[in-house]
């Protein structure tokens, strides 16, 4: 159990002042068994007209803005404090798979996981899969623990880290051929790969860090800290969804903070908004996200707070 605090900062950069359109943002904390909402605070310079908070299709929170005026900045600041408690990734050792594929999921399942089983990207000569079949038992049953586990260490052990802040995911086969990627490649190479072997697979985005570090900043090197970070969760027949974060090395959800989930990476963007003006108004974006951690001995919920200010 551990008590986790997160700033995430980005701000927008311009050489003059230009209209801000709608902007959507996704950085609040998904309250479950396994991460408790403490405290929240939402903070945007210019000041909107209009902020309003819903739920996307996936159940996601996600704050819209909306600005009048004109700014050569705009800054948005999320404070955010949660109890984490890590819960064991399986419910038993072989989660029921002891033969074929793909996984029978129950027909009450399948209703709601079949868009999420559906591959997104093309495997012509089935090279992702047969990478994905190498986790495949040739003699006997193989069970999904032991399968998604080794698949996870094989990214983590075989592929080079780089970050990379935007733009696209890689396709699949391109992180195969280059041999690196950033955490969100990562993801989606291991989501197609499930999803090549029939699984429900889905993207998560969010935050780690190290539980190993209390009283302060995480150092231990995490690949994916100080800034956002995605993984993918693959649903278990008697499990459940459950994450793997194959740029960690991580199966379960320990030192993994999440935000958003959805089906394709491109519905799990944290922040993304328009504006307009001249063509070289664009200056640049700064993100800078701080996550500190100490021991947690039962905390309690408090109040949420959500401010725009100027």
């Amino acid at each position: 159990m551990a008590l986790v605090s997160i700033r995430h900062l980005t701000a927008y950069r311009y050489r003059n002042p230009v209209a801000l359109g709608e902007h959507r943002m996704m950085l609040r904390p998904l309250e479950s068994y396994d991460q408790r909402l403490i405290s929240a605070e939402l903070s945007i310079t210019p000041e909107p007209s209009v902020l309003r908070n819903v739920h996307d299709v996936f159940g996601n929170c996600v704050s819209i803005a909306r600005f009048a005026g004109r700014a050569d900045r705009l800054a948005v600041e999320s404070r955010m404090t949660l109890d984490h408690t890590p819960q064991p990734a399986f419910d038993r050792d072989d989660d029921g798979w002891t033969s074929g594929l793909p996984v029978a999921y129950s027909p009450e399942d399948l209703a709601d996981l079949a868009p999420s089983i559906e591959r997104q990207h093309a495997d012509p000569a089935g090279e992702l899969e047969a990478w994905a079949r190498r986790f495949v038992r040739r003699v006997g049953p193989t069970s999904l623990r032991t399968l998604l586990t080794d698949m996870t260490h094989a990214i983590h052990g075989e592929f080079a880290y780089g970050t990379r802040l935007t733009g696209a995911p890689q396709a699949p086969l391109e992180t195969l051929g280059l041999g690196t990627g950033s955490c969100r490649d990562f993801a989606v190479l291991m989501m197609e790969a499930a999803r090549s072997l029939g699984l429900a697979a889905r993207f998560a985005s969010g935050y780690v860090y190290s539980s190993s570090q209390k009283g302060g900043r995480p150092k231990d090197g995490k690949r994916g800290g100080g800034h956002t970070h995605a993984w993918a969760r693959v649903f278990l027949p008697s499990s459940g969804w459950v994450e793997f974060d194959p740029t960690n090395g991580i199966v379960g959800n320990s030192d993994l903070v999440r935000v958003a989930i959805a089906r394709d990476p491109r519905q799990a963007v944290p922040l993304h908004g328009t504006w307009a003006g001249l063509p070289g108004d664009y200056l640049g974006m700064d993100v800078e996200v701080e996550v500190s951690v100490e021991a947690c001995a039962g905390a309690q919920p408090a109040p949420l707070r959500r401010v725009a200010q100027g």
